[in-house]
Parts: C-alpha cells; structure tokens; sequence
C-alpha cells in the first residue's frame, strides 16, 4: 500500500499559511501533504460561504485514488466531519484542539456544549456578517507558546471569517474512518473541557503540552504525533 497524503485543514481566520513550519517537517521527512485554503476565511468570502464551500474545498485537493490522511485544527474540525464521507481511501482523520459537531449541529453549537468563556472569545469582533480578531488580544489567545516572532508573523497573517461558517449545521452523517482526537493542555482558545468532550466521541486521544497552534509552537513534536 502506498503511504498516504496528508490533507492540512487550517482553523478559523488562518490560511495554508498555517503549516509553514510543518510543511518543512513533512517534507524532510519524505511526507506528501496538501494544505487548503479555506474559502470562508478568505478577505474577499462573500457573507454566505459557510461550512458546504469550505467542504468543498478540501474534497477538491482529494483529487486522486489516495490514500488520504484528514489532519484538522479547530473550526476546521467541523469540515473534516462535513468531508470525510466523500473522501474515497481515507484512512484516518487527526482532530486538533477541533469542533467537531454532529450531523445537524453547527460549530457554534457545539462548541457552547460546555458554558465556558475563553481569550479567544475575548478577542472576536463582529463587523455585520463577519467575524475579525483583535490583533492585541489574538497572540495570546492563539499562539501563547510561540516564539514572539512567530506570534507576530502568525497574527499579522490573520483573515476575516464568516458568521456563516459557525452557524451552518453540518449535513454528512458521520464516517466509518479511524478518528485520533489530539487535545492541547495549555489551550486558550478552545477550551481543553471541550477538547475533552470532543475527544471521548473519537476513537483514540493524544494530549500535547501545547497552545492552540501546535503546528507553530512545536512543529517537530507536533508531526510525531500525527505521522505515529
């Protein structure tokens, strides 16, 4: 059997931007892999693109016979969940710090499963139809283990993000694919109870003594565990 290629689903207001420093990783290792570029947290999305347009998109960069390896962050959990059961040959899907809402549930809604207040909620905005962060609140919330650097560089990069994209409930009904949920500790923006709640409903769980960005903060570490 072939070895699989690994599909990057970045979170909310991020970008294939994201995995700058795990590309490197994955390719010094000899790791095929993709990374989307979500349409609902693009600068120019239109106030509807939600959830179908970014399950759309991953599907698209599964274009071939695979086999394939979802590795998903956050709001990007919940397109991994919506996508799975259209993605021929996939081995596995990897949660990280992830929502992942039900059939018929939205990212919002699950995510308020547990009532709990994080720095990422306090540092959204909302401008009419889309969501932006605070760019003096948005490191600590995101990347609070990050060099300052790396904070810096990554907030700079930060996108706009539709309403929409939270409030559209999920369609797909859930696959029959191998599902590793990886909870960080030191989490401040999806909180680690949630991460918890979300974890127990997957096959296997993995923690990391990490932020919200893993993939930034320790990208070596972070690709032992998805490619183990």
């Amino acid at each position: 059997m072939s070895s699989p290629t690994y599909i990057l689903v970045h979170g909310a207001w991020g970008g294939a931007w994201c995995w700058r420093d795990v590309g490197v990783e994955l390719d010094q290792r000899g790791v095929a892999w993709r990374a989307v570029d979500l349409p609902s947290s693009r600068n120019d999305a239109g106030p509807q693109t939600g959830l179908a347009e970014d399950a759309e998109a991953v599907a698209a960069l599964a274009n071939d016979d695979g086999p394939y390896v979802l590795v998903a962050h956050s709001y990007g959990g919940a397109v991994a969940a919506e996508v799975a059961s259209r993605i021929q040959n996939l081995q596995k899907c990897i949660y990280v710090a992830a929502l992942i809402p039900g059939p018929g549930e939205s990212a919002t809604e699950v995510s308020r499963r547990i009532r709990v207040r994080t720095l990422l909620d306090d540092a959204i905005e909302v401008r009419g139809d889309f969501l932006r962060l605070k760019s003096d609140q948005a490191g600590e919330a995101l990347y609070n283990q990050c060099t300052a650097e790396t904070a810096q560089w990554a907030v700079e990069q930060l996108s706009t993000q539709t309403l929409a994209s939270f409030r559209t409930h999920r369609e797909s009904e859930n696959s029959r694919t191998e599902t590793i949920y990886l909870r960080c500790s030191n989490d401040h923006a999806v909180n680690p109870q949630i991460q918890q709640l979300m974890s127990e409903e997957c096959d296997f769980a993995l923690s990391l003594e990490s932020d919200h960005s893993p993939f930034l903060s320790q990208p070596s570490e972070f690709c032992d565990v998805i490619l183990s």
